[in-house]
Formats: C-alpha cells, structure tokens, sequence
C-alpha cells in the first residue's frame, strides 16, 4: 500500500514535499518522495490523500474513555469541587454505561487523529473499547484507598484484572499497566504495593501528581478542600492524615513508586526546581496536559524547567469529563500559546515551536511510554500507525509550514484518515472499528441518567 500526499512528516527528520510512505503488512517499509517510490514500485496500489499531511499518529499520554458520557457536564468550577461532582455523579452508572461510555471516547480519538492512549481506569471499559477500536498503547488499571485495612485487598483485586485485561487485549498494540490514583488517594502502602507490583511484573506506572494547589496544600500542610470536603465524601475523614511537610512528588519520592522503570507522572503543574530535579534524577516521564490543566484552574505546567532538566515530555488530553474533547491540535495550539503567553524571555520562540508540539505529541510521547522503538515517527520498520490531515480547507491555505498548519489551523475534523498497525481505523467521517450511531445514542442515554 502506497500512501501519498502533499506533505510527509517522518517527525524524525525534514518533511518530505510531495511524499509517499510504503506500507507492508504493519510495519512501514519506506518513506520517500512519491515519485521515488512510485517508481520503484510501480505495481504498488496507491491511495492518495491531495493536499494533506501524512505524520505518525498522535500519543495520546492521559486519557479516561470511559468518562466521555460526562462532556460538558461539571463545567466552570476549579479542580476539587469539579472532581467532587464528578464522583457524586459517577455513582448512578452501571457497568454497561461505562462500556458505552468508552466507545464513545475510542472513537472520538480515532477521529482526533490519536493512534496511541495512556487510559487510566478502574472499570476495565477502556480496556474492551480501545481493544475493539484498534487503538495502541497502554491501560493503567487504578488503585487507590487511604485505609490501610483495605490495601491488601485493592493490590489482589487490581492483579486479578491485570491478568483478565491481558486476556482482552491478546496479542494487540495494547498492554496493561498500574495507576495509583494520587497523594491524596493512596495510602502510602498502597504506593508501595502498585510499585512492588509494577517492578516485579515488568508494568509501567503511572499517578496523577502535583495537579493543583489544593492537592499541594493537602499534601504538603494538612488543609485544602481536598482534606475536608473531598475525605469526608469519599468516607475517610476517620483515616489518620498528618502534613507531611513536603511537597506532592518529594511525598511520592518516598514510598518507591519513582523506582518502577517505566513510570509516567501526570500533570505535575504545582512544582518547584527541586521537584523538577527529583522527577529527571528517576526518570520519570511527564503527561502534560495543557487545556485541562488550564480550564479547572490548576495551573500551567513549566515546561521550560522540565526542557531544562531533560525531562522527557507528552501531551495528553484527560478526558471530555475535564477537558469537553480530545481535539489533539487544539491541545498543541493551546499548549504551545500558553508557554509563550507566560514567557518575558527574548529567546523564547526558538524554543516553543510548532515543531516542538508537533513532537510532543508524536515522537516524543511515546517516549515517555517506552514505545519510541515502535511508534511516533514515520521509519523503515516501525509500526504503520498513521494519520492523513486534511489542510485544503479555507482557513488553512495557503499553507507554507506544514508544522504551522498542524498546530494553529488544523483540529480533527481535518482528519480524513487514522491507521493503526497498517489497518485503516478511521476514514472521511466513516469508523471502520466502532458502531457510531449506537455510541452516539447512548451517550445521550448515559448523560440523562448522570444528569437526574
């Protein structure tokens, strides 16, 4: 199969005008001009795409499937009060809901050009519906419990699913992997079990970390919405917490979830340059997450200090829940126009790029997962995940950069295609993997009930 089209974005090296990528089976077999490769293969069956990008696939580095019924339900309210009617509200849906609530999402980033997710769950749903969908990546199974009593427990129950979840997903571009949900979820046991669990079963890691001042000052002093309001709700205000006098990742650093090899931190907006130097001395990769981070008020990542310190870096977009959609190109124009807005330093365009985002959310993501041997360029011998953009619309042209187009014109309606392992997932508005009109029906059905 001979893809060809205006532009190819290898990502790992210069774009390629009038390019081609050569596909075989799932791998890609060559990237060229398409000339070149038309000449060279000139029985190849070609399928050509006009005025668009060809680029590796999005990495999508945080994601919840599952909470896509909630898109636009908890709007206008910072992070803790957000989160809390966020539980309240789960609390009405059934096993079938969440299902269906996750095929949503599958699909919504099928569309948004995404080929790779980092979804945390504790329901298993995403597992099913990124599975059916074609998607790649990992599923983090979630624990959290601040009751010592029950550590044991969640640790057994997560491993169960663990082994069931690998069973789902077969021999897929899917793997499992373990989430503590946050500081002020986990016990610190708990911490150490999903860590023990993650090191002697080769699993990435991943926590929610350092997302808003009230997880700081919950962590760090003992006060917050998130001591008061939020432990009561969740039935632990009797769980003994005292101020641990340090920050959310030096509270972390403790109890040896930084250890796991292949561990992921989750937004990470409130820290300072020592926890910056904590986070690149173990390795830890980072899950930015721009617009979600931006709308509940907690804050803007500092990218720079994380460049600094060679921290490597993603994007990811949460959920529709936080976030209202999983539109990759608006989560890089957001993204990169947040960096400059908070920026006063002369030099600072020669950083923050189009180019930049462009890599955040491609190469340098599935870095972060452990994947960057497989995925995130356009290479002889990885994996053919792709996607074709559109950029003919009158909005986008003319067009000079193909970088500039991706991240200040485009979004995903200018997504006309999205493969996966060579397997054309997603094409012109039609999803080969996912029945729509049902998803799109019961989402409606699940928003009704949250809502009543």
């Amino acid at each position: 199969m001979l893809l060809t089209a205006r532009y190819v974005l290898p990502v790992s090296g210069p774009h390629i005008e009038h390019g081609a990528v050569l596909v075989r089976g799932d791998r890609v077999e060559a990237v060229g001009t398409a000339a070149e490769l038309r000449a060279a293969h000139p029985d190849e069956e070609v399928t050509e795409f006009g005025s668009a990008v060809l680029m590796p696939g999005f990495v999508d580095l945080h994601t919840h499937l599952e909470y896509s019924a909630f898109r636009g339900l908890v709007d206008d309210v910072p992070y803790t009060r957000w989160k809390m009617q966020v539980v309240e509200k789960q609390r009405k849906l059934d096993a079938a809901d969440w299902d269906d609530s996750a095929v949503l999402g599958a699909m919504e980033s099928l569309q948004s050009g995404i080929t790779t997710i980092a979804d945390i769950t504790n329901s298993g749903a995403s597992t099913k519906a990124a599975t059916a969908a074609g998607l790649g990546g990992v599923v983090y199974r979630e624990v959290s419990t601040m009751e010592r009593g029950r550590v044991a427990e969640e640790l057994e129950a997560a491993g169960a699913d663990i082994e069931a979840w690998r069973s789902v997903m077969g021999d897929g571009p899917l793997r499992v992997g373990i989430a503590p949900h946050s500081p002020y979820t986990c016990h610190p046991e708990l911490l150490q079990g999903a860590a023990r669990i993650a090191i002697d079963g080769g699993l990435p890691a991943a926590i929610h970390l350092a997302g808003s001042k009230d997880e700081y000052d919950f962590v760090k002093y003992g006060s917050s919405q998130l001591a008061q309001d939020f432990r009561q709700q969740a039935g632990w205000r009797d769980v003994a917490w005292m101020p641990t006098g340090v920050s959310p990742v030096r509270y972390v650093l403790q109890w040896g979830l930084f250890d796991v090899p292949n561990i992921m931190a989750v937004h990470c907006v409130q820290v300072d340059e020592d926890d910056v130097e904590v986070l690149a001395s173990h390795n830890v990769g980072i899950a930015h997450c721009p617009r979600c981070n931006a709308k509940l008020g907690m804050g803007i990542a500092p990218l720079k200090l994380f460049f600094k310190h060679g921290l490597t870096i993603g994007i990811g977009t949460d959920s529709p829940a936080s976030n209202n959609t999983v539109d990759f190109f608006d989560e890089m124009r957001i993204g990169v126009l947040l960096q400059r807005g908070v920026s006063t330093e002369r030099d600072f365009y020669r950083f923050f790029t189009a180019r930049t985002f462009v890599r955040l959310a491609t190469t340098y993501g599935a870095k972060v997962l452990g994947l960057d041997h497989e995925i995130g360029s356009l290479e002889p011998g990885k994996r053919a995940d792709i996607v074709a953009v559109d950029l003919s619309a009158s909005h986008m042209v003319p067009t000079d950069d193909p970088y500039s187009a991706l991240v200040h014109t485009a979004n995903q309606e200018s997504v006309v295609m999205t493969m996966v392992a060579g397997r054309v997932l997603y094409r012109d508005g039609e999803y080969l993997t996912v029945d729509a009109e049902r998803a799109v029906a019961r989402a409606g059905e699940i928003q009704m009930k949250l809502r009543g």
